[in-house]
Order: structure tokens, then sequence, then C-alpha cells
């Protein structure tokens, strides 16, 4: 099944699936009626500190994705539990960052799409 990616800021569609909010904190000005989240997975988001260190800058992408990756490996609990998710049917990575080509949840669809 495609993990699909969306903005919180975009309208919900029945297509979405299950909707997985996969941030730490919740986007700022979203209802929680308004979202459609099924399920909010704090503990898979990237740590404070490496959020803050990357802070959305495009030149820091690569090894923020690499530091995001070693970081998951050494989350299986919470990889697992959003894999679960994933196995059963349609998934949107739900995520508030307003660049959609470098965030988090490109990351985590990478990471679960490529694990063994």
């Amino acid at each position: 099944m495609p993990i699909l990616l969306k903005r919180a800021y975009e309208p919900y569609v029945p297509s979405d699936g299950f909707r997985i909010l996969v941030d730490q904190l919740w986007p700022r000005g979203i209802s929680k009626d308004s979202a459609h989240i099924d399920l909010w997975l704090k503990n898979v988001a990237p740590s404070t500190s490496l959020r803050k260190w990357f802070g959305h800058d495009r030149l820091k992408w690569i090894e923020f994705r690499d530091r995001y990756f070693l970081e998951l490996r050494h989350n299986s609990e919470a990889v697992e539990q959003l894999a679960k998710h994933v196995n059963h049917g349609a998934v949107t990575l739900v995520y508030g960052a307003k660049d959609e080509e470098h965030n988090h949840a490109i990351v985590l669809r990478e990471y679960l799409e490529n694990r063994e």
C-alpha cells in the first residue's frame, strides 16, 4: 500500500484513509475536529534536539535525513506501531511543516518503505 503524505492544513478527503499525525506538536490553528486525525504518534517524530538543529534548513537536509534514520532505528517500538497501520490499508502521514519537499514525513515514509 502506498503511504501518502499531507500537510495538516490541507483539507481531509476520504481517500486519505487512516490519518496519522507524525509531529510532536499539534499544528497551530487546526482544531482536532477539522484535522480528522485517527492517531497521533508523537513518539515517531524527530527528537526535539534534531528538529531544532535542522530548523528546515535545506543545506542540512542530507544530514537531517541520516540522523533521523538513526533515531528511527533506535525507536523500533514507535516504528512498529506505525508499520501495523501501514500494512492494513491506505495511510496518510500528516505533518505541519511548510516545506513539502524537505520534512520529516518524507524521511519517515522512505524509512517505512525500505525497512526489511
